[in-house]
This record gives structure tokens, sequence and C-alpha cells, in this order.
């Protein structure tokens, strides 16, 4: 699966939940990319913004949409990679601020 045909499965899903995909193609494109190659390359869809550490289960808190994207976007309008964002953050209602990174350190040790 190529990142626009993932994208195009994606996105009405998504925006059912109230998430929906960076304004900029180009980047979400390039995140989507990502994704597809830590499937291949980890058997899931890691997130491309961070290390993953190859071991599912403790990565499980990264496999895209990530369980920091809710917190992310109801805080910031974006997550942290800007691949999920609210209406407003597209719409530029709202500041694009950075997103700090939730994950807790110790799950990035590996």
């Amino acid at each position: 699966m190529d990142a626009k045909t993932l994208y195009e499965k994606l996105k009405p899903i998504q925006e059912a939940k109230g998430y929906h995909f960076n304004a900029d193609l180009e980047k979400t494109l390039e995140l989507l990319e990502a994704l597809i190659f830590n499937r291949e390359r980890y058997g899931y869809m890691a997130c491309p913004c961070r290390l993953a550490s190859e071991d599912r289960e403790n990565d499980k808190d990264i496999i895209c949409p990530c369980v920091y994207r809710e917190p992310d976007v109801a805080e910031f309008g974006s997550c942290y990679c800007n691949l999920y964002v609210s209406k407003d953050w597209n719409e530029k209602k709202i500041p694009h601020q950075y997103v700090p990174e939730r994950r807790p350190p110790e799950k990035c040790q590996f």
C-alpha cells in the first residue's frame, strides 16, 4: 500500500472521530510513507517521529494513532508529529505551537 492509498483509507475513518490530517499534504504523505516503512521494518506502524524499540509490547503506546494523540490534539490542536490535527488547527484558528513529548523517558530507553 502506498501513502496516498493509506491517506484515502484513513481520512474518512479519522475524520468521523474528529481527527483530521494535516492540510499540508506533502508533509502528511511523508509521515504516512514513514508509517508504511515502519510497518515493513517492525511489523507495526510505529510513530515516525519517535524511536521504536522493535518490541511491539514496549511500543504499543506509539503505534499510530498513538495513545498521546488524543491529549495532544485536545491541548495543542495537533499530535506530536503534526499528522493528526483538529479542524481549527488546519484552519489556523489556533496557534501552531510546539507539542512536547508526552511519552515517559523510561519507555524510550532500550
